[in-house]
């Protein structure tokens, strides 16, 4: 079988690291300013984290020729450069054989859309499915294992990429039906991921950690229901299993953002240091979009879009949070 990775980028090169084995040929497809000489002749690159890669697979920035033959095609493209990549699949020939599986976590803006709707409306009849989990690139690099959902409307192909990409005692797959809220989970996580790291850095201490994580929660839940999904989805892998691992490490891009914006750095330096994407950016600006449209309110994911898009300082914000009106926990299962 063949595996094509459309996105050279972190996460992009560990999955094709990481199913090396897995599959007889396996390709790396990336736009040519976003591919190294170090790539491109040594299959190996240090910058944003140190990938080496087999000498069996092809890096190349041609996209008809990537994907030609191969059964997965697996997108791992910053979630605002998605559209895009499909016209481009759509002129470079896919069959709606090939299953695209998408792997970039984030809401389109100015649309509001889910990846897999971004998908569908430029290739309406593609084989199509959603991986998502606490898959944090450093540790996968290290061996160490995880587990992550593999979501469809077509239960056949989740169980086709479920076998294909698992990978025994390092990458263990579940199938899921309900893709709304594996996309939303993995998403929205990534905003309370930026307020872990804010607090964190205001040395706000663990009390404040373990609220912001269930309150965080509770907006996941809150947006995510309004617009279709199963709660208990939320409190499986693509939900709280990736909002610990994200809110939890300093590996997480998003909790490095808001580690950064806790010293008072402004978001646009933030970004340029970072030297990567960082979804929960633009997300907290979808999730403040998707709650007015909604009229549900996301004070955790406001806080953090004044943070990103506003001079409002660290003090200001908290006090913001903490002096809200009072009101009653809700319950959702």
């Amino acid at each position: 079988m063949k595996l094509t990775v459309l996105g050279a980028g972190c996460w992009g090169l560990t999955l094709a690291w990481l199913l090396t084995n897995n599959f007889g040929e396996i390709t790396v497809w990336g736009r040519a300013q976003d591919l190294s000489d170090d790539l491109i002749n040594n299959k190996h690159t240090s910058k944003p984290l140190e990938v080496q890669l087999a000498d069996k697979v092809c890096i190349t920035s041609d996209l008809e020729s990537s994907i030609k033959d191969a059964e997965i095609i697996l997108s791992v493209v910053a979630t605002s450069g998605v559209r895009d990549v499909c016209e481009h699949l759509k002129t470079a020939g896919i069959k709606s054989e090939q299953v695209l599986v998408n792997a970039s976590k984030g809401i389109e803006l100015p649309s509001l859309m889910r990846m897999s709707e971004v998908i569908k409306e430029v290739l309406p009849e593609q084989k199509l499915a959603i991986l998502s989990g606490p898959t944090l690139a450093k540790e996968v690099l290290a061996g160490k294992p995880t587990a992550a959902c593999v979501a469809s409307e077509d239960m056949k192909v989740a169980e086709f990429v479920q076998h294909a990409c698992n990978v025994p005692g390092k990458f263990r797959l579940y199938t899921n039906s309900d893709v709304i809220g594996v996309e939303l989970g993995g998403s929205l996580k990534n905003v309370i991921a930026i307020a872990s790291g804010f607090a964190h850095e205001m040395n706000l201490g663990d009390n404040c950690a373990g609220t912001l994580l269930t309150r965080g929660m509770a907006e996941i839940v809150r947006v995510s229901i309004n617009l279709g999904a199963n709660p208990s989805t939320l409190y499986g892998l693509s939900g709280m299993g990736d909002l610990i691992a994200t809110c939890s490490s300093p590996m997480s891009r998003n909790y490095t953002v808001g580690s950064m914006l806790g010293k008072g750095k402004k978001i646009d330096d933030i970004l340029r240091e970072l030297g990567s994407v960082a979804e929960g950016v633009k997300t907290s600006k979808a999730i403040c979009e998707l709650a007015k449209k909604l009229d549900i309110e996301v004070p955790v994911s406001s806080a953090i879009y004044e943070a990103v898009y506003t001079d409002i300082t660290p003090g200001e914000l908290l006090s913001k949070l903490m002096n809200r009106k009072l009101k009653e926990e809700e319950r959702y299962v």
